[in-house]
Order: structure tokens, then C-alpha cells, then sequence
């Protein structure tokens, strides 16, 4: 089991970041994030996320015209901006990630509800293992969806292939500009024994 430290860096402490101090998130700490996240269980270990870490100058005034009002500022003087994507063709690379059954992609082909269902869950699911990543490996984290999908698809997927699922602001968070915790749920409100 985790030390009550390591968990609160993951969860209870961590806070969702609303601005960030003028410090880099190098490469190497992205792909020792994505080193990370990339263990996360998956459906059939159908690995549909894709992520594109937006960084330079260039690619935030590519993102900028998707970003709610809310969200630019922010977005805009962070060092690093996760694209949390998915792949609609995530299934031509089972014979890779699942080679224990050589016909897994025959379950996908052709079946657009259930591609676009495994994507998002699990899409959703790799972009949640992205946050606990970088926060394990002491990165902040300011995750949002308040943007236009559609613009950032034009912008940066345009085959089609690729389809945004939500932001994450990456890099040190600035404390001043974290709001108060809001409450949670008790167990009783949110779960039940059978």
C-alpha cells in the first residue's frame, strides 16, 4: 500500500490548477509520464488514447481559437497542454497490444457504436491515468472540457482518424490561483454494498 503521502500527492491534497508558475515541462518528463500512464488498464488492451502535448508558441495559437473564455488565459501561459484524444482505428493495433487473439480487430471493424463507445471509456480512462501520473511524478494539473471539440479536431486531427476528448494544463502550479475545495460526495451519496 501507497504512504498517506503518496496518496495525498495523488488525491487528497492534489488540486485541480488554475494557473501556473513560468516553469518548462521538458520532454523528458513527458515521456516519462506517458511511460507511466501507458500501464493503465484498458478493454482488451485496446489503448485508444493518443495525447499531443501542445507546447510550443506555434501550437497554442493553433489551439487558441477552440478555448472557451473561461479556459484561454490559463491554457494559454501553461507550459504544456495535453490533447487527450482517442483513435477511431485503435483496433489495427491489437495484433500488437493483443496478440494473444488474432482476430480481436474483427470485434471493432465496421462497428461504429462499438468503436465509439470503447473510446470513450477508455479514451477517458487513459486521460484519468494521465493525471495520476503526472501528479506521481510531481507535475500539476489543471484538466477541463471547456473548449470546442470540433476546432481543435479541424486544427489538429483533420483526417478524421483522431478525435479530442478533453484538456489537461500540465506544469507547476501558481498556489494563488487555486479556488477552494469544493465538497464531495459522502460514501452514502455516491455508493451502495450489495
Amino acid at each position: 500500500m501507497l504512504e498517506p503521502q503518496a496518496l495525498d500527492t495523488i488525491f487528497r491534497t492534489a488540486r485541480t490548477q488554475n494557473g501556473f508558475l513560468d516553469q518548462p515541462v521538458q520532454e523528458a518528463e513527458l515521456k516519462a509520464l506517458y511511460e507511466l500512464l501507458k500501464f493503465g488498464p484498458t478493454t482488451m488492451n485496446t489503448q485508444p488514447a493518443r495525447f499531443v502535448f501542445v507546447r510550443s508558441k506555434a501550437a497554442k495559437e493553433k489551439l487558441k481559437p477552440a478555448l472557451s473564455p473561461g479556459n484561454l488565459d490559463k491554457t494559454m501561459s501553461a507550459p504544456c497542454t495535453v490533447i487527450v484524444a482517442h483513435d477511431l482505428r485503435f483496433y489495427e493495433f491489437l495484433p500488437k497490444t493483443f496478440p494473444n487473439n488474432p482476430t480481436a480487430s474483427a470485434n471493432f471493424e465496421g462497428k461504429d457504436a462499438v468503436i465509439q463507445a470503447v473510446c470513450m471509456r477508455n479514451g477517458s480512462l487513459q486521460g484519468a491515468y494521465l493525471i495520476i501520473a503526472a501528479r506521481a511524478l510531481g507535475l500539476d494539473c489543471g484538466p477541463m472540457s471547456g473548449f470546442d471539440n470540433a476546432k481543435v479536431d479541424a486544427a489538429f486531427f483533420p483526417d478524421g482518424r483522431w478525435k479530442s476528448n478533453f484538456l489537461c494544463n500540465l506544469g507547476t502550479g501558481d498556489p494563488s490561483k487555486v479556488f477552494p475545495r469544493n465538497p464531495r460526495l459522502t460514501f452514502d451519496e455516491a455508493c451502495r454494498i450489495e
